[in-house]
């Protein structure tokens, strides 16, 4: 049986790789004071805990006084609480958030871990972009120099590859994606792959990108952009071509570190995207979580503005050479 993160061994192992976190937190935290963020703290607990189809959530329970027992939720990301912070006035904002996501853990995942989730209002996404690069260098500088993850190595100080969605399919799995667009067979013939009969086209998708991360953000960081509209329910679509969406995600030695977009602030369009997603989640997962309204109704008031959700402690681990989150989360998830 293993020892716990609290015997005082393997507590000395792991200080080090704690320390680590403390010296790459305050370097973030300093630039981000730098750039005229405002460090903001968003609620945990939430109607919804998000409506991703496959993030799932812890369920709380809530009994305000003289009422019922109410089920609220985690939130999986304080996204829906910081765009409301936007709607009430606020421009540029930051959240080092605690954040839970039910079913995942390993090397790279803890179900509750630190979220760096950021809003520049009247922004570009491309100026997000060039923050998230920026933090990653940030990172780096105040670890140990490069980022490393399993013998693989990344200078974040060296030039990104900029890279479309479309491009890396074909570059990296042979397949024109623009052909395949919203056709799941034809996207299946294209990757060699046998689709089961309820798999979605999304579900094609996310089996042909697992095999093309590993190629992505070795040796320098890799931003990979422009992601089809049906794979970025909370981005707005691409003024030059709507199928395809203002999302990005930030790649190290093959691991994604950050996923942002340029924000949709369309409420019909966002509630039309949630409804499909929880259906679909419901068809796969058997449940649904609520969708929260007051979010929906604060995008009427939000202006324009792009974001980013950054996993902190993903990052550091790559910036200090660990070899699992566990190394330099102070009190680990109880397993």
């Amino acid at each position: 049986m293993s020892r716990p993160f609290w015997h005082p061994d393997i507590h000395a192992d792991r200080l080090p790789f704690l320390m680590g976190r403390n010296r790459i937190k305050a370097a973030l935290h300093g630039w981000f004071a730098d750039q005229g963020f405002i460090d903001v703290e968003c609620g945990a607990v939430q109607i919804s805990p998000g409506n991703e189809t496959h993030l799932h959530g812890f369920p709380v329970q809530w009994r305000p006084e003289g009422g019922s027992e109410q089920t609220r939720y985690l939130h999986t990301s304080p996204e829906f609480a910081a765009k409301k912070l936007l709607a009430a006035g606020e421009t540029r904002i930051v959240d080092f958030a605690r954040v839970w996501r039910n079913g995942e853990q390993g090397p790279l995942h803890a179900p509750e871990f630190t979220m760096i989730e950021w809003y520049r209002a009247h922004a570009d996404w491309t100026d997000v972009i060039a923050d998230t690069v920026a933090l990653a260098r940030t990172a780096q500088a105040a670890g140990t120099g490069h980022l490393r993850w399993r013998g693989r190595s990344c200078d974040a100080l060296a030039e990104p590859e900029m890279i479309s969605v479309a491009d890396a399919f074909a570059a990296h799995a042979g397949i024109d994606l623009a052909a395949c667009l919203d056709d799941r067979d034809a996207l299946a013939a294209a990757a060699g792959i046998s689709p089961r009969p309820d798999d979605t086209w999304s579900d094609i998708f996310s089996r042909i990108i697992v095999t093309i991360e590993p190629k992505l953000g070795n040796g320098r960081l890799t931003i990979l952009r422009h992601y089809p509209v049906a794979e970025a329910a909370l981005a707005r679509p691409c003024a030059a071509d709507p199928r395809w969406a203002e999302r990005f995600e930030a790649y190290a030695c093959g691991v994604e570190l950050a996923n942002g977009f340029g924000e949709l602030t369309d409420p019909a369009e966002q509630l039309r995207r949630f409804e499909a997603d929880m259906a679909e989640k419901l068809r796969i997962h058997g449940r649904r979580y609520p969708i929260d309204m007051d979010f929906i109704a604060a995008l009427s008031h939000m202006p324009p503005a792009s974001g980013v959700a950054l996993g902190f402690d993903r990052l550091a681990v790559l910036a200090l050479g660990a070899t699992h989150i566990n190394q330099l989360i102070w009190t680990p998830f109880p397993a």
